[in-house]
This record gives structure tokens, C-alpha cells and sequence, in this order.
């Protein structure tokens, strides 16, 4: 080992760097050190929340059901009219049911995989994955890491920011497995900064943002002075991206900790009772207003992953392979619906919603017929679906985004798409438009080739 890299390894290693830096890797928005400036923006959105329902909701049982099927297809729950006239969906979405109207609903989106690390890919990133074994570094960069590189940083906090909420220590963490959330062949200087530290608990705090009691500011400068010494190896470190990206972490963590309105945005006991209270003092509700908290304090690009609660004998996340109607009405379809109307509502009330760009979305779907295992899937109970990738249903609101409006169709059996197929690329374009980066966005690969972002369309009839 080379004389400074062991002095670097000792010096990253104190335990002064460490409570300051040792935060996931969030090297975004770094056009502070880099020189970066921000993109021209032309779209209404500025900020996107995109509410991740891992492991795929029932279509046909929650947004887009079939009353007129077969009962194998059609399921045990009864549907309920909107506030859009004539749409109806699952009976256990009731608050949402009320703001149909606000929204736009998407009943055909559609893609060929069935694996749920790979599928995410596609909703995540907006493209398909090169090969089906490629490594997390070799994705595509997802949306947050394409902000981040573009500039759309906003104070200390970083541009993107996952929020994957760990509710129980025996919970298997398969969200961190999943392709498309992080920065890819970008590389992780650009990846967002990730969360999962459970916001309904009443310990919650993330990282050291708060100050310890023997912290004081003028020590956190004296820190931040150490970290400058360490420009005098800037080019070694050059060498290794990982050890970059730690490094300008560590700058990131300096401001965190010594800006207050960084530390203020994780601060939940900020908001009054009855505010947690509509959101709903489990861990998603919690986690979606911990989303809006941070995109009122600038993050432009906020993703919420559905917690596991750390049930393995039966399904987990929304992969109803078993039990799909009694987790659809127990632990799943209330808890995304109170949470989702309480967004709406709450940006509307700060006068937010028509800035905020919303995406609710799951990486597929479920099988048509009930009991029903698909080549590719994990197999399905008696009284479970499948994986289904080849039609779902994605909801968008707010910032850019027509109210009272559903685009496409599924047949009969919710199998396939009926009118109007809708590919992850082309929500991607729409976010990205939305956003403001245009009808044909590219990026700079680490090479400094000019790659389009999407290679989807813009859906011009889902926009205001």
C-alpha cells in the first residue's frame, strides 16, 4: 500500500470523520465542488415524488378492476365510483376514489419482465436493462442520479434522496437489491443519498444531523478544515470513484450538520399532531411526509420504497403470492390510500400540487387469474397472483399533469393493454419533460458521450 493511501485510510477511519461522513453514498447535486450549473428549466414541475409500491400491485384489484369477469379473474372485492364520472376502482381505496379527479390514471402501462430486482429497472430508470446478470454500477442512472448530474442541487441537501424505511430488524431487504435506483455507469458520486432509518418510530433521526451535545459548530469547522487538507491527494483519489464519492459525502455531512434548515427537514416532530395523524403514524404514511418535508426544503426528486414489515411466511411488500385479498384490504390498499390522499392534500394546502410532480407505481403487476403461475414468476397460491409485467397501473399528479384523466385500457381479464400501451420509457420522457429537460433529453456518460435519456415519448395527453 502506497505511503498515502495508508495516511488517507487512517484519517478517514477517525472517528470525528466517520460521525460526520459515514453516510450512505449521496455525492449528488455537487455543483458546488464541481462547477456544475443547473439545467434551463421549461417544464411546471419542480419537484417529483415517486411513491415505489414494491413488488406490484393487483391491478385488477386495486386501479383498473373488472367487475364484468369471470370470478377467477375478477377476485373477491367490489369496486366503488369516483369522483370521476363514470371510473370506478377497488372498493379498498376509498380516499382516493374521492380525488380521482385530481389525478391521472394510467391503465396500460406494460413490459416484458417478471423478475422483481430486474423489473425495477424499468420503472426506475425508464429503460431495460443491457443484460438480465449486468451488476448495480453498470444500470442505467436512475432519475434521481440524472438530476444530480445536471445540477438541480439546492442548498446542503442532495437532489435525490431514497427513502427505504426498515420497519423490523428481521426484515428481508430485498429493495436494496433492485435495479435502476442508484446512479449506475454514472458513477457513485451520483448516487441518491439513502434512508433507512424508520420515520414512524419515535427515535427517528437520520445520521448524526442533529448536533451531539458536545458538538459544537466550531468543531464541525474544524472538521471541514481537516477534509480541505485532503486536496492535496486529490489526484490519487481520482483514481477511485468509490473513495471520491466518500470524500465529497463527507463535505456533504459537514454541511448537513451545520445547516439548520438541512437539519430541520428530517425533523417530524415539526409538524402538528393532526397532520402525522392524516397521514397515518404507520411507517409509509410517515415516510410520504417525510417525502413532502424534504421537497419543501428543495430536494427536487424524492423516491418512497414500500417498507417491509418483516412478515416471510406470507407475502411481503405488495408480492401477493399468498393471502393477496386479505393483505390487499389489511395491510396494503388502506395504508397506500391514506397515505396518497394525505399527499394530495397537503401539497394543495401549501400550495405545492400544481409544483409537485407525484408518480405512484409498482414495477409490474399481478397474473389475471387468481392461483394462476406464470413462467419467470415465484408461483401463486390458491388465493394469490403471480408476477405480471405484460399490463398495470400507474397513477400521476400534480406538477404538469392533467386532472381527471385515464389513458389506456386492459382487456377484459386485465392481461394485457387494450388501447393506448404505455412503456416505462415513455413515463420516463413524461417525467423528464415535466421536470423541464424537454422532449429529448441526453446525458454525459463518464467518458463524455452524449447518450439520449429516454427512449420513450413524451405522453402530450396526460400533461396540462
Amino acid at each position: 500500500m502506497e505511503p498515502w493511501n495508508r495516511s488517507l485510510k487512517s484519517t478517514l477511519n477517525r472517528r470525528a470523520i466517520l460521525r460526520a461522513g459515514a453516510l450512505p453514498l449521496f455525492g449528488l447535486g455537487m455543483d458546488r465542488l464541481l462547477g456544475q450549473s443547473p439545467a434551463s428549466r421549461t417544464g411546471r414541475a419542480k419537484a417529483c415524488i415517486v411513491l415505489f409500491m414494491w413488488g406490484g400491485p393487483a391491478q385488477q384489484d386495486t386501479w383498473d378492476p373488472k367487475p364484468d369477469s369471470p370470478d377467477q379473474y375478477r377476485g373477491e372485492f367490489k369496486t366503488i365510483a369516483t369522483a370521476m364520472p363514470g371510473i370506478r376502482i377497488g372498493e379498498h381505496l376509498p380516499l382516493m376514489a374521492k380525488r380521482l379527479d385530481q389525478v391521472a390514471l394510467v391503465r396500460s402501462m406494460t413490459h416484458n419482465d417478471v423478475n422483481h430486482l430486474t423489473a425495477t429497472h424499468y420503472l426506475l430508470a425508464g429503460r431495460a436493462m443491457a443484460r438480465q446478470d449486468q451488476p448495480l454500477e453498470d444500470d442505467f442512472p436512475s432519475y434521481g442520479s440524472v438530476l444530480a448530474q445536471k445540477g438541480f442541487s439546492k442548498g446542503p441537501l442532495p437532489p435525490a434522496i431514497n427513502l427505504m424505511p426498515v420497519s423490523s430488524d428481521n426484515a428481508p431487504r430485498f429493495v436494496e437489491s433492485s435495479h435502476g435506483q442508484g446512479a449506475g455507469w454514472l458513477g457513485p458520486v451520483w448516487s441518491p443519498m439513502r434512508i433507512i432509518a424508520n420515520p414512524s418510530q419515535p427515535n427517528y433521526q437520520v445520521g448524526d444531523f442533529a448536533l451531539n451535545g458536545d458538538l459544537d459548530l466550531v468543531r464541525v469547522g474544524s472538521r471541514k478544515s481537516l477534509l480541505g487538507g485532503l486536496d492535496s491527494i486529490r489526484s490519487h483519489l481520482e483514481r477511485n470513484a468509490t473513495l471520491r464519492a466518500a470524500t465529497g459525502n463527507s463535505a456533504r455531512a459537514f454541511d448537513l450538520l451545520s445547516n439548520p434548515k438541512a437539519a430541520a427537514a428530517f425533523d417530524l416532530s415539526r409538524e402538528p399532531e393532526a397532520v402525522r395523524e392524516r397521514y397515518g403514524r404507520h411507517t409509509h404514511g410517515q415516510t410520504v411526509l417525510q417525502a413532502r418535508r424534504l421537497v419543501e426544503a428543495g430536494v427536487p426528486l424524492v423516491t418512497v420504497f414500500w417498507p417491509n414489515d418483516g412478515i416471510t411466511n406470507v407475502s411481503v411488500y405488495w408480492d401477493t403470492h399468498s393471502r393477496n385479498f386479505i393483505d390487499l384490504k389489511t395491510r396494503l390498499c388502506p395504508l397506500a390510500d391514506q397515505a396518497f390522499s394525505a399527499l394530495i392534500d397537503d401539497l394543495k394546502d401549501r400550495g405545492m400540487y400544481d409544483e409537485t410532480l407525484i408518480v405512484w407505481t409498482g414495477e409490474m403487476g399481478r397474473t389475471p387469474k387468481v392461483g394462476q403461475s406464470v413462467p419467470g414468476g415465484a408461483g401463486a397460491g390458491r388465493d394469490g397472483r403471480d408476477h405480471w409485467g405484460k399490463v398495470f397501473s400507474t397513477v400521476l399528479a400534480g406538477g404538469g399533469i392533467k386532472k381527471g384523466l385515464v389513458h389506456g385500457s386492459s382487456d377484459r381479464y386485465a392481461a394485457e393493454p387494450s388501447t393506448n400501451p404505455v412503456r416505462p420509457a415513455d413515463l420516463a420522457a413524461t417525467i423528464y419533460h415535466c421536470l423541464g429537460l424537454g422532449e429529448a433529453p441526453t446525458i454525459v456518460d463518464k467518458i463524455g458521450r452524449e447518450v439520449p435519456l429516454t427512449e420513450g415519448e413524451v405522453l402530450h395527453s396526460l400533461l396540462a
